[in-house]
């Protein structure tokens, strides 16, 4: 299977860059390129795309907001977005995983790292740099300006297993830590995750991470 892979960067040469990445990949294709927020919306709709590598800072339509359009499109329910920005300075970080972002990285990331991060965020298996996101989304929606609603009541679906899994992924576990830390298969652990994906209605782990923070399972340095 060729992973599809739509560029939404409002600068030429660094889209450029990727393009050339990603297409020595034999399981990859980049299949358009995106100037804008809004263009990056129009190309998701008019070509087959697995993956959006979104910058947040682009004219006409910022990422977030084209983050969120895509996201809320039930055309475009298979695609995932990874958020391409700088952990230091971007505060818009949870704030792109709400809308419904799979995950983020840096700018200054790897090329052998963002061939990786595609993968996973197309697998939908696990959030990238789990450690800088827990920060990250620690941080934001711990602030009492944040715009996100804290409703605790939306987990009471889930079993206390169901619950304690959760916390686990939002900690930043693997499967394969999780399953060590509770001594059940990774099967089970898989098992959990996607029935706590369904009885939520989220996209993957990333959305996963937000609820835990937004409905305070998991608060700020815990």
């Amino acid at each position: 299977m060729t992973l599809r892979v739509l560029l939404a960067d409002d600068q030429a040469l660094l889209r450029g860059t990727f393009r050339l990445l990603i297409d020595s990949e034999p399981d990859m294709e980049v299949v358009a390129e995106a100037g804008t927020g809004r263009e990056a919306v129009d190309l998701a709709l008019a070509h087959p795309v697995d993956v959006v590598l979104m910058d947040i800072r682009m004219p006409d339509l910022d990422g977030l907001a084209a983050t969120r359009m895509i996201t809320s499109d039930e055309r475009l329910a298979g695609v995932r977005i990874l958020i391409l920005t700088t952990f230091e300075v971007d505060e818009f970080v949870a704030q792109a995983l709400h809308a419904g972002a799979s995950g983020f990285l840096g700018k200054g990331v790897t090329p052998a790292d963002l061939l990786t991060a595609i993968r996973v965020i197309a697998a939908g298996e696990a959030l990238l740099s789990p450690a800088a996101t827990k920060s990250l989304i620690a941080r934001y929606l711990a602030q009492p300006t944040a715009s996100l609603q804290r409703t605790p009541e939306r987990l009471e679906a889930l079993t206390p297993r169901e619950r304690e899994v959760l916390t686990l992924v939002a900690a930043g576990l693997s499967n394969d830590d999780i399953a060590e830390r509770l001594f059940i298969s990774r099967f089970t652990v898989k098992t959990h995750i996607n029935r706590t994906m369904a009885k939520l209605a989220v996209r993957d782990r990333a959305q996963l991470v937000v609820i835990a923070y937004e409905t305070g399972l998991v608060r700020s340095g815990s």
